[in-house]
């Protein structure tokens, strides 16, 4: 398996357990180090290449699974699609992975993380993560006139306590907001977050409900 964007490593780490081998490919050298990290606390081999999926080189070789998860919308259209067309196998699947809070009320703490996180991130990113999530949604017209075709959705709804701290750190997994993007700004963000958090939390812990979708795309 390839995980393209992989950032801290999560979603590759996800799969960890049923594949054979996994690779993952970033432009951040800051994700890969927490990915690295991650990675050995896990327990888990993770080969790890700094740059950019369009520039992968011709002698990668095939995957049976690459997945793609908060990155699609970075990568340019065409130049992955011809990734895409030499990267997959040929019963291979694309698996374009998405997890995010509940935006329905049952998080009520969330409208005002993201605006802290918009507070404190440079306004282009910002602009840039708006565009972004948008043209991600639009899998169709990304795929059309391809070899490729949209299949099976699969969506799972869960809900769990996570802390303060945890919820906190993860505001630097995001392109927008990651310690690249903040510079010195990063425990001055930290410490809003966590101070608008603090009200809504018990015991130092938060409640949140996550939806977690998964897009099969084939051949």
């Amino acid at each position: 398996m390839i995980d393209l964007g992989t950032g801290p490593g999560l979603l590759a780490l996800g799969f960890a357990g049923y594949v054979g081998r996994i690779v993952g490919v970033d432009p951040e050298p800051a994700m890969l180090e927490a990915a690295r990290r991650a990675a050995a606390s896990a327990g888990h081999a993770l080969t790890l290449i700094e740059g950019k999926a369009e520039t992968l080189a011709l002698d990668i070789g095939t995957f049976d699974v690459v997945t793609i998860g908060r990155a699609l919308h970075w990568m340019d259209r065409d130049l992955t699609i011809a990734l895409f067309d030499r990267l997959v196998a040929r019963d291979g699947a694309i698996v374009i992975c998405a997890s995010f809070s509940g935006t329905d009320g049952r998080n009520p703490w969330l409208d005002g993380y993201n605006e802290v996180r918009r507070r404190w991130s440079p306004a282009k990113l910002w602009e840039e993560a708006g565009k972004g999530t948008r043209t991600h949604r639009d899998l169709p017209a990304f795929f059309r006139c391809s070899s490729f075709q949209l299949m099976e959705l699969v969506t799972v709804e869960t809900s769990h306590l996570v802390s303060v701290q945890d919820l906190a750190q993860r505001t630097l997994t995001y392109s927008s907001s990651s310690p690249d993007a903040l510079g010195d700004n990063v425990e001055a963000m930290l410490r809003d977050v966590e101070a608008h958090l603090a009200s809504f939390s018990r015991d130092g812990v938060i409640a949140e409900t996550i939806v977690s979708t998964a897009q099969i795309v084939k051949r």
